[in-house]
């Protein structure tokens, strides 16, 4: 079985006033999430956005691959 590689938003009202949630994530790890605009461009409020995300997600990637990359040098990392 693949892995279910998506997420589920719902936004409400304008860009600007309005509010979102990210309601649901195919692995069903992360709670719910509120978004706004201005937590994506001013302060976050508790609350995340796209790119805290995705810096995420390249945070992680990166980690994996580091330690691959050690591993076959003969260094396997204990921590990143």
């Amino acid at each position: 079985m693949a892995a279910d590689r998506r997420a589920d938003v719902v936004w409400e009202g304008s860009l600007m006033e309005g509010s979102g949630t990210v309601v649901k994530t195919g692995s069903g790890v992360l709670p719910e999430l509120p978004v706004t605009w201005a937590s994506r461009t001013e302060s976050p409020g508790g609350r995340t956005s796209p790119e805290e995300l995705i810096a995420a997600a390249h945070a992680s990637c990166f980690a994996m691959a580091l330690s691959h990359a050690l591993a076959q040098a003969g260094n396997p990392p204990e921590r990143l």
